[in-house]
């Protein structure tokens, strides 16, 4: 049922209300949308009783007992429950040669080079943490780690070749390559057997790791003299690591484990060009074998904080005070849009002919409550498939339950890693639903928490790797693409440019101040090093966004309802479009481009967020706000000025709690310098319906020009409209179905293309 609880905040209002992730691309935080989140939480807490000589039957409380996984209590110990632990071991590569290769050109083989490589076997070490699941002797569980990893870079320095068709002579260069990922993490499934005392089993899963950094090659010969640059590298080949392995206890909540891994990290391939026709092409298969021993502490399955009172939630259900809390979501959407009616396609436009993609996002959250008020949580997530157009065509993108940076292959991020503090002051306890985890760039919701009891009055700080939509402006009705709309114009605002890399997550801290009846936050985070790019700015405060949002909580006619104020500041490097615009006029250089403009800028914005209950299972919600039109798109989406509305029906109307109805409706526009850019060919983060050539004349990009390239500057300008509408099935306790239909009016503000349909199916899956 849809409700409101006027002493909670933001998202407890909401009853673990959602936040989303960009599609790319990114939240979680309350029982409502993500892949898979699954929070571990995990925490050792000493109480102890008191004898009162003044009671009457002077009798002093039973002492207080640990939960523990009591693996030494029968020959067949209980493997279930949370644990966490350590690893050490090493690392043998089954490659260690390096091979430079020219390609698209007419350099022979014998121009190969073959430096020396710099790989080696080194040491492995890191931390993981999972919880298992015990029928009899059969263990079955989930585990994600993270481990430092030696010797895998390759080796820099000045080296001799034999000159082609000159025997005896030699030609030099020199190789020289940044620092790359020096690690390995991985999310995996484990199933195995327990034999007498002992645990055998088999596991395999997602791996992340193997990038090379940036790399200079400088080539000399008695003629010529080359240089070569290469960018950061890595594979976008299925990443993956399977092993064996045997553990032990030690005593009752303490094992030691022997494991084997086979680690493969893809065929790593590296473009080295000149400023002329030459090109070198180097490539490294990243594999290696890894033998390591590891502890564990183990949990159990009792997972509450010892001598933690029990209460009762407003569902009759008990709540206390919980060590760890484990959970995981997966949803795979699948998207279509029929043919449509299309003057011309441009490079980010929607193809006429119609098109049917799907994606599947899982999300594991692992939380630890470290001390009083303080947890820490991590969010492995895997990403697999494809969003229509690959995320390209509309300024309001279609599917934010599908990642923005699409593969065939599935691909493991750690997307989230961040602390919290609560610090009380004072009012009476309620449940804890702040301490949270949320989700992305695709899926930003409150799933993941370690529940307990905190101060009504209290202030929150998060620092961390996170989503902004994490914190700032969440919806009840409206946020959670995994379970409600799916369209980015009503997943946040669209013209909320927030701070994110493609995937929707960025570094910040933020701070929530709740009292009575309203909450006040801030926060700052971190942009993209460029904009809509995957590297985080790495220097703090040199590119960044500062972002406050003020809500307030009351009732109207007996309804409760919240509305929020939100403020954001974007600084950093980014283009204004009547510079780029001048630029291209004054060089003759067209389509203009972004990119070539950049200097220090500000580019503000505002939004209002309101979410109202008509009644106990129907509530209404809107949107709206601007932002400075005259700079590009920062990360969020190509949209300037946007507003949404729409309605939510709760299945309890119709005697099925688990389902929901919502319709809604979005209008977004840009400033008059960012259409003027899109009628000369120039592309935005996700619209772009100009020009596919280059020219040196204005003319030649202008409509009507014979010669023009397909789709030059005609551009006809028009707002952006999209109509939503979904029905949500819950299929079982933890299985939901629900079918998507968007209408979208003028896609990429352009009304010679569309309208266009699409169509949706989406299945996910939580425990």
């Amino acid at each position: 049922m849809l409700r409101f609880d006027k002493s909670r905040d933001a998202r407890e209002v909401w009853g673990a209300g959602t936040r989303m992730r960009r599609g790319t691309s990114a939240a979680f935080g309350g029982f409502g949308a993500r892949i898979t989140r699954v929070t571990l939480a995990l925490a050792l807490t000493t109480c102890a009783s008191t004898h009162n000589a003044q009671a009457e039957e002077n009798t002093a409380p039973p002492p207080v007992v640990y939960p523990t996984a009591h693996l030494l209590s029968s020959p067949s110990p209980s493997w279930a429950g949370a644990y966490i632990g350590l690893n050490a071991g090493a690392a043998i590569p089954l490659y260690r040669g390096e091979h430079l290769q020219p390609v698209f050109s007419r350099e022979p083989p014998a121009y190969d080079l073959f430096p020396g490589s710099g790989r080696r076997s080194g040491v492995s070490f890191g931390a993981q943490a999972g919880y298992n699941w015990q029928i009899g002797k059969l263990v079955y569980g989930v585990e994600t780690d993270i481990n430092l990893l030696d010797g895998q870079n390759p080796r820099n320095g000045y080296f001799l070749a034999p000159k082609p068709h000159a025997p005896g002579e030699f030609l030099s260069y020199n190789l020289n390559y940044e620092q790359g990922s020096a690690f390995f993490a991985s999310l995996r499934g484990r199933v195995g057997l327990s034999l007498d005392q002992t645990l055998f089993y088999l596991t395999g899963g997602v791996a992340l790791g193997g990038t090379r950094g940036a790399a200079k090659l400088d080539y000399y010969d008695s003629k010529v003299t080359r240089a070569y640059r290469a960018t950061p590298s890595g594979s976008r080949d299925f990443k993956y690591i399977v092993g064996a392995g045997a553990e032990h206890p030690l005593s009752e909540d303490t094992s030691v484990r022997l494991e084997y891994f086979f680690l493969n990290q893809g065929l790593n391939g590296q473009f080295f060009p000149d400023n002329k026709e030459t090109l070198y092409w180097s490539k490294t298969r990243d594999e290696n074998h890894i033998v390591r021993l590891g502890l564990n502490h183990h949990f159990g399955v009792e997972n509450r904080v010892p001598g933690a009172p029990i209460s009762k939630n407003e569902d009759g259900e008990d709540v206390t005070e919980e060590i760890y809390s484990v959970h995981g979501v997966s949803t795979t959407a699948v998207q279509g849009f029929s043919p449509f009616k299309a003057d011309y396609t441009g490079r980010q436009s929607f193809t006429p002919n119609g098109q049917v993609r799907s994606g599947t996002l899982s999300d594991v959250f692992m939380g630890v409550r470290l001390w009083e008020g303080a947890s820490a949580f991590v969010n492995p997530e895997i990403n697999q498939g494809y969003g229509p157009q690959n995320t390209l065509g509309a300024a309001n993108y279609v599917n934010g339950s599908t990642t923005r940076v699409g593969t065939g292959a599935p691909y493991l991020r750690m997307q989230r890693y961040f602390m919290r503090q609560i610090v009380g002051l004072g009012g009476r306890s309620e449940e804890d639903t702040q301490d949270a985890a949320a989700a992305s760039e695709q899926l930003e919701s409150t799933l993941a928490q370690v529940a307990g009891k905190v101060d009504h009055d209290r202030v929150t700080f998060t620092v961390g790797k996170m989503s902004v939509q994490d914190i700032f402006d969440d919806n009840q009705y409206a946020h959670d693409p995994t379970r409600d709309f799916l369209n980015f114009a009503f997943i946040t605002l669209g013209a909320f440019d927030y701070a994110a890399n493609a995937w929707g997550y960025t570094d910040g801290a933020a701070v929530e101040w709740r009292k009575n009846w309203w909450t006040a936050r801030g926060g700052v985070y971190q942009l993209a090093e460029k904009p809509g790019a995957i590297k985080i700015e790495p220097v703090l405060f040199r590119q960044f966004m500062a972002v406050s949002e003020l809500e307030a909580r009351y009732e109207l006619v007996g309804q409760p309802g919240v509305l929020k104020f939100l403020l954001f500041s974007d600084n950093g490097n980014f283009s204004k479009f009547d510079d780029v615009i001048n630029a291209a006029l004054i060089s003759q250089s067209f389509p203009p481009s972004v990119s070539n403009q950049q200097r220090r800028g500000q580019k503000n914005g505002f939004g209002v967020n309101l979410a109202q209950q008509i009644a106990p299972s129907i509530g209404v919600f809107a949107r709206g706000g601007m932002n400075d039109g005259r700079y590009q798109t920062i990360d969020y989406t190509d949209v300037n000025r946007s507003i949404s509305a729409g309605v939510v029906f709760d299945g309890d109307l119709w005697e099925r709690p688990a389902d929901r109805i919502g319709m809604a409706a979005a209008a977004s526009g840009i400033s008059g310098s960012f259409a003027r850019y899109l009628q000369m060919g120039g592309l935005g983060s996700f619209i772009g319906d100009g020009g596919v050539g280059s020219g040196s004349s204005l003319h030649y990009y202008l409509p009507g020009r014979p010669g023009s390239p397909t789709g030059a500057g005609r551009l006809t300008y028009g707002a952006e409209t999209v109509f939503e509408s979904f029905y949500r099935c819950g299929v079982t306790d933890w299985l939901e179905a629900s079918i998507d239909h968007q209408l979208i009016i003028n896609p990429g503000y352009n009304t010679a293309r569309g309208p266009v349909n699409f169509f949706g199916f989406r299945l996910r899956s939580e425990f």
